[in-house]
């Protein structure tokens, strides 16, 4: 999703794009993701900044890409069990309200209003009008298509990057393939959970590693779930940085009548071996949170990887070390959401323009340099 935003901004720029990817469109990452567009789940500061960004950006592509994309300005429920969950909910919206987030404080006997199957336990919550969802892997494909129907974007698929090109200086001057090379005054690393090995290719370090989550889906139903529905607990699982696994119940319908439940998150490596551990606990979280699910049949569950960095900001900007490199990944589980945002900004840093925000704080170069040797990820 972020190299399709990169590559249709660029576009719409006047530059002439190639995308290369070693599968199909949203083969990775973006195929295995929920479509989350949040602002909910953000603590202020830069990646907030960067999500309400993309959050007005997403409204533009709505009225550009086909409905079938699924885009839906749903609004998202953050639900507390107790009035301690509550109160830290509390604090963080008024924050989060002072950097430009709408929300809505909904007491306990109100959230069935807004949701009528919701357990009717629940201390209370917030209301996020901004938040919405879109199926991933098809806005991807459409704003690839979209791009490529302007005659500046070609896609390459199926080709593994096996080295970078530089020049005598060292400055990149392309990427080399078994189809052969491909000279281009720029490379965008847009890989995702392989951003790392994409930049080791290029002799510089960035120490993105995958954080595995599951996600279950439902048999077809009626229209059970009409928000995202978290709880207070997700907010906290986002922010952490243990590689332990952590689940916190994530529910949400869809158009098409699948409820789709996650959230796991783990470091395990690329490892995809099916967690019984893991569903087991969104099953139960999700149950909790909607009795109504405890009746439904879960027929299909499928894991991805969340291209984690340490300080759970994403890499987006040239990187000092080898000119001619720009990285857009790292952006963990709101890879969907900021990619609009990310894409813009890559765009207008390649053409020249002028930034929409700051974008100091997602330099590729903030980490400490590792030994060299072997990348951080396979």
């Amino acid at each position: 999703m972020v190299g399709a935003a990169c590559a249709y901004y660029a576009a719409r720029s006047g530059l002439s794009v190639t995308v290369i990817d070693r599968g199909p469109v949203a083969g990775g990452t973006t195929g295995a993701g929920e479509g989350n567009l949040l602002v909910s789940d953000k603590e202020p500061g830069p990646e907030l900044e960067l999500a309400l960004l993309s959050t007005r950006l997403w409204r533009e592509l709505s009225d550009v890409l086909p409905p079938r994309v699924e885009y839906e300005a749903k609004g998202g429920l953050v639900v507390a069990s107790g009035e301690a969950s509550l109160m830290v909910l509390r604090d963080l919206a008024a924050r989060q309200e002072r950097a430009g987030v709408k929300n809505q404080e909904v007491a306990g006997d109100g959230l069935r209003d807004l949701e009528p199957h919701l357990s009717p336990d629940l201390a209370g919550g917030f209301h996020y009008p901004q938040d919405a969802q879109v199926q991933p892997a098809l806005a991807a494909a459409h704003l690839l298509r979209a791009g490529r129907d302007s005659g500046r974007v070609l896609l390459r698929l199926g080709e593994d990057v096996t080295g970078v090109l530089k020049g005598v200086s060292g400055d990149v001057r392309g990427v080399r393939t078994a189809s052969g090379d491909l000279r281009a005054p720029w490379v965008v690393n847009a890989a995702g959970t392989w951003g790392g090995r994409l930049a080791h290719l290029a002799g510089v370090d960035l120490p993105v590693l995958p954080r595995r989550g599951f996600v279950l889906v439902t048999e077809p139903l009626p229209r059970v779930v009409r928000h995202k529905v978290y709880t207070a607990d997700y907010v906290a699982d986002v922010a952490s940085g243990s590689a332990a696994l952590q689940t916190s119940a994530v529910v949400e319908g869809t158009p098409a009548g699948p409820v789709l439940i996650g959230a796991s998150r783990e470091r395990v490596g690329f490892d995809r071996t099916l967690s019984v551990e893991a569903l087991r606990r969104l099953a139960a979280q999700a149950t909790r949170l909607f009795p109504v699910l405890s009746r439904v049949r879960a027929i299909r569950t499928y894991a991805g990887f969340r291209p984690y960095l340490p300080d759970h900001l994403p890499a987006i900007g040239p990187d000092p070390r080898v000119p001619g490199l720009l990285h857009a990944c790292g952006h963990e589980g709101a890879g969907i959401g900021l990619a609009p945002a990310t894409g813009m900004i890559i765009a207008r840093i390649l053409s020249g323009g002028e930034l929409p925000m700051d974008v100091a704080p997602f330099r590729p170069d903030r980490f400490k340099q590792a030994s060299p040797g072997t990348p951080r990820t396979p």
